[in-house]
């Protein structure tokens, strides 16, 4: 997400253009492929266990509690949802392998679905994870599952692992004194590292069931939260184009989402048949109507191919085909076939710097800039140029606006007319945000939503119907296979503005 402007590109360092290309042509799929996972506990930090027995006890801050608040939007406040979260929390600590140590969780403004833990016993989740999740039993088996990495005590096994791994790398290629053993050695480490990530991810997933059946829930609440999540990262890459995200991948840092719902089964049948403990949906529902979903407006919004940042005051569309993602340094931009990107960021420039001076300054390390030229945008002070790279051609733009240059880089394998023409129109675009932007972003929530007698998927969906595809993310959202009839009277989640 594009957040403050010091978060634009807060460095007027040069890119490397390998860097650089990798940034535009591979960020939005890596993006998609993190929403698809729940990541492992990252590695341990100096700070002791809380010392008081209830999961809401204050927590010291931390350098990696921070980075981790910061690398997902910050914290997301919403004191009710927080509350019914660490009061799972306080029913399910009894039940952990850890005994009595107390756990806390922080809810993250990220419309990604991904969840963390840390040894101090803070918990993370992100609101778009929990408007993924159906009922408190898969909210419990998510935030076991990250307990499960504190008990196992996999970050710092992880951590060590790692050392040692370089450590044997360094030293056989010391020896070997040969390039193609040095690659071989990491290729090697690599795979193991994976595999290790891996088998922890399933260990903790044993742990997290075990931990939530003792506590009276559901356990097959963690298969039905991996099955919900295989199905909104396929979504989500078909909607983005990015192919399917369940392609399995070896050298992944965790299990296919398949394999992880099959041992879910297999370990849930352990403690009896389906439904032979707490899901608790209407409590969960009620605990998050009205969160909020997708993009923060404060933080800049993708619709479509535009992209409107009421907070900065701009707008501008993207060519047509592109899929946007608005990352946290930057908005990165794909063309349908792969074969065009777009990057913009911001950095500060000074009022006596011309922007022509700006876009001369050299933005991609080892390519020259030329063709400059100077122009006006709605009014404000631009300029363009071209360069040009043994595989990739760009376009720039650069844009003055309250203290920021605006950085827009188009690349292309050829830039040709055609394609020049649509990179300048895109460009052109920019400008002060009005009345019909503000309406763009308009925020999105979470409601619960009660369904009528003459109600089905298809009715609930179109009351969704500014989100792509929209019927299958209601679909998803609730838990709902294709054709399934709703349930008069019961409640559903939707997305409304």
């Amino acid at each position: 997400m594009i957040g403050l402007p010091d978060s634009l590109g807060s460095t007027a360092s040069p890119w490397g253009l390998r860097r650089l290309l990798m940034a535009l042509a591979a960020a939005l799929a890596l993006s998609l492929a993190a929403c698809a996972s729940i990541d492992p506990a990252p590695a341990p930090v100096s700070v002791a266990p809380a010392a008081l027995p209830h999961a809401v006890a204050s927590t010291p801050a931390s350098p990696e509690r921070k980075r981790l608040i910061d690398a997902f939007g910050g914290v997301y406040s919403a004191p009710a949802t927080e509350a019914y979260l660490n009061g799972v929390l306080v029913k399910i600590a009894p039940a952990t392998e850890a005994g009595g140590q107390p756990y806390r969780v922080t809810m993250l403004n990220s419309p990604i679905v991904n969840a963390f833990a840390l040894p101090s016993g803070d918990i993370f989740v992100t609101r778009g994870l929990l408007a993924l999740a159906d009922d408190t039993s898969e909210i419990a088996a998510v935030m076991a599952h990250e307990i499960g990495h504190i008990t196992a005590r996999h970050a710092a096994q992880r951590a060590e692992f790692e050392k040692t791994t370089a450590l044997f790398t360094k030293v056989n290629t010391q020896l070997l004194a040969q390039r193609q053993a040095q690659d071989e050695a990491e290729a090697r480490s690599k795979l193991a590292i994976a595999s290790f990530s891996r088998q922890q991810e399933l260990e903790a997933d044993q742990i997290g069931i075990r931990t939530i059946a003792r506590a009276g829930y559901d356990p097959y609440a963690a298969a039905r939260f991996l099955t919900a999540l295989g199905e909104w990262s396929a979504l989500r890459a078909s909607v983005s184009g990015a192919g399917s995200a369940d392609r399995p991948d070896m050298m992944a840092t965790h299990p296919s989402t398949p394999e992880r719902i099959a041992h879910a089964t297999e370990e849930a049948r352990q403690f009896g048949a389906p439904g032979s403990g707490e899901v608790d949906r209407s409590g969960y529902l009620a605990a998050i109507d009205g969160l909020a979903f997708g993009d923060d407006p404060s933080q800049g919004i993708v619709r479509d191919n535009a992209f409107v940042h009421p907070k900065l005051g701009f707008a501008f569309d993207a060519p047509d085909g592109f899929t946007l993602d608005n990352q946290s340094a930057a908005l990165i931009g794909v063309g349908e076939e792969g074969g065009e990107a777009l990057r913009l960021d911001s950095i500060a420039i000074a009022d006596s710097t011309p922007v022509t001076s700006a876009i001369a300054s050299g933005w991609i390390d080892g390519v020259k800039t030329t063709a400059i030229e100077p122009k006006q945008i709605a009014g404000l002070e631009a300029a363009t140029a071209v360069a040009q790279g043994q595989q990739w051609s760009f376009r720039l733009g650069a844009v003055r606006l309250n203290g920021r240059l605006y950085r827009l880089i188009f690349a292309a394998h050829t830039l040709s007319p055609a394609v020049d023409s649509r990179f300048m129109a895109s460009l052109d675009s920019f400008h002060l945000i009005n009345a019909q932007d503000s309406a763009l972003a308009a925020p999105q929530k979470i409601r619960v939503a009660e369904a009528g007698s003459g109600d089905t998927a298809e009715t609930m969906a179109a009351r969704m119907a500014f989100l792509p595809q929209a019927l299958d993310q209601f679909l998803i959202l609730n838990g709902l296979e294709r054709g399934a009839a709703l349930v008069p009277g019961q409640r559903y989640k939707i997305v409304a503005r």
